[in-house]
């Protein structure tokens, strides 16, 4: 079996990776905050840990490797957006407000991400679903002496945890000399973090043993990850013997830099005190913590100030005059950069990777994806150092250097192509469902045959003047045109405008 190896942020090394279980291999990656539409910088960690899943049925087999990914679907954000609705005239309770909203920004966000080619992962849940196991923790919390209420609050004392700052390598006392923190009557100290906090008459809440409220941003994620990577798989009979001799704990659990601190940091504190062992000493928690790092925008930081702030739906239907940009182009971009490095966004990238796009795919044609090939040995090689996606894009333009030069065998190198290509989320259409999809749909052929007829004509008249007349007005439209004694094929190109051919 392929030993994968991966960036452990916990211990700032590339170490192997050994399941707990290799027969439920488990993975959180927390997910969106459901108020709006999911930006570009949202969209990087869902494409990187897709890559890790798909990774992961490949070498455990798709039955054993469980992916949950949740939907925050309680927040301050989405309770502003339901009460701006409700203030402007919409019909409706708040909590119909909230929910209607969330269901419309999860359906946006699914949308999206298909488009960027993500799998759906196995579970998705929401939040709001798990509202009592998360009020249980709690509970035990305060029995253990690592939380208290107060004023209708519930605090996690952070000094009760010896490790807190491990992953992100700081220090309590840095900490509160070198940020901003919160100072509030209900806390013990600075450090402490809400688990718990009370919701008046206009805000979303539940029925509580410290009253009415709702719960803290940290405690979400650590409720759903015990219950569906640890309780669910227990009393289900799914986890092995071994396994359950390290209770509440799991295999991967991933995420943008930008939770790392304090995010990440107070998941592992509240969950490593809440599973504690008899003695006092704190359990633990997830084995390998991953992290992507930040995107940027033409070698800025994202930012509405700065103009460059992007949706995903912003890029794939057109923004600005700009035309929009398929899903598999802005995964390949995504990818073309290691997951632990800075990746920047750019106009360029984006039509070099279509051009590289358009040279895969004419190697794959209209060849159908066969799981039952191995792919590509060295890729998948790659991808277990670490998700080296630079070298498993190296190993997918070699095998489409070697198809445009051979005579024989093309079958079968475009069929591994196809298959190792599936690794990293590409090729998932054949190439005239990709060439249509650059198009939008648009059918070039009616044009090919015009542009074939007048080049006929011109060989006898030898006026090749309307050739070169409606050649120029083609590639101006952002099609290319190929000629040859086979005759005239017509593709959508980088910038292609459907608008522009209106009239040839």
């Amino acid at each position: 079996m392929t030993q994968i190896r991966l960036r452990n942020t916990k211990t700032r090394t590339v170490e192997d990776f050994t399941p707990i279980d290799p027969n439920n291999v488990r993975m959180y990656l927390c997910g969106p905050t459901v108020y709006d539409r999911a930006h570009l910088g949202n969209a990087r960690p869902v494409v990187v840990f897709d890559v890790l899943y798909r990774l992961l049925r490949e070498i455990y087999g798709a039955d054993h490797v469980t992916y949950v990914r949740n939907f925050t679907d309680v927040d301050d954000k989405i309770n502003a957006t339901a009460l701006a609705r409700k203030e402007a005239g919409a019909e409706g309770s708040l909590e119909d407000l909230i929910r209607e909203r969330t269901e419309e920004t999860i359906g946006w966000y699914h949308a999206d991400m298909d488009a960027l080619g993500a799998l759906r992962p196995t579970v998705e849940p929401r939040a709001t679903d798990y509202i009592g196991a998360m009020i249980a923790m709690i509970e035990d919390l305060i029995a253990k002496g690592h939380a208290y209420a107060k004023d209708g609050h519930v605090l996690f004392r952070v000094r009760s945890y010896r490790n807190y700052g491990a992953l992100s390598g700081r220090s309590v006392d840095d900490m509160i000399a070198g940020a901003r923190v919160e100072v509030a009557p209900f806390k013990e100290d600075p450090m402490d973090f809400v688990l718990w906090k009370p919701s008046d008459d206009g805000l979303p809440g539940w029925d509580s043993p410290w009253g009415r409220g709702r719960p803290g941003w940290h405690i979400e994620c650590s409720a759903m990850s015990e219950e569906l990577l640890w309780k669910k798989p227990l009393a289900e009979g799914r986890l092995s013997e071994d396994a359950q001799k390290f209770p509440h704990v799991f295999d991967i659990h991933g995420g943008g830099i930008d939770l790392q601190f304090p995010h990440h940091e107070n998941e592992i504190a509240q969950s490593c005190c809440a599973h504690s062992h008899a003695d006092g000493r704190p359990g633990e928690f997830a084995r390998i913590w991953i992290h992507n790092e930040m995107l940027q925008v033409e070698g800025k930081k994202m930012s509405k100030s700065l103009g460059n702030f992007f949706t995903v739906r912003d890029l794939l239907d057109g923004h600005d005059g700009e035309p929009g940009i398929p899903g598999e182009v802005i995964r390949f971009v995504f990818l073309q950069t290691h997951y632990s490095k800075p990746m920047d966004w750019t106009a360029e990238k984006a039509r070099q990777a279509e051009k590289m796009l358009d040279y895969l795919y004419e190697a794959v044609g209209d060849t159908e994806l066969d799981e039952s090939i191995e792919p590509d040995s060295l890729l998948v090689e790659a991808l277990s150092n670490d998700l080296n996606t630079k070298v498993a894009f190296d190993q997918l333009h070699g095998a489409a250097v070697a198809w445009h030069i051979m005579t024989d065998g093309r079958d079968e190198v475009a069929r591994k192509l196809k298959r190792s290509a599936n690794l990293l989320g590409l090729l998932a259409m054949t190439r005239s469902e990709w060439l249509s999809s650059k198009g939008g749909g648009a059918d070039l052929s009616g044009l090919a045959d015009k542009l074939a007829s007048l080049r006929a004509t011109a060989m006898d008249t030898k006026d090749f003047a309307p050739v070169d007349a409606l050649k120029a007005a083609l590639v101006a439209a952002g099609v290319e045109v190929r000629m040859s004694k086979a005759g005239v094929e017509l593709l959508p190109g980088p910038g292609f405008d459907a608008s522009k051919l209106e009239g040839l």
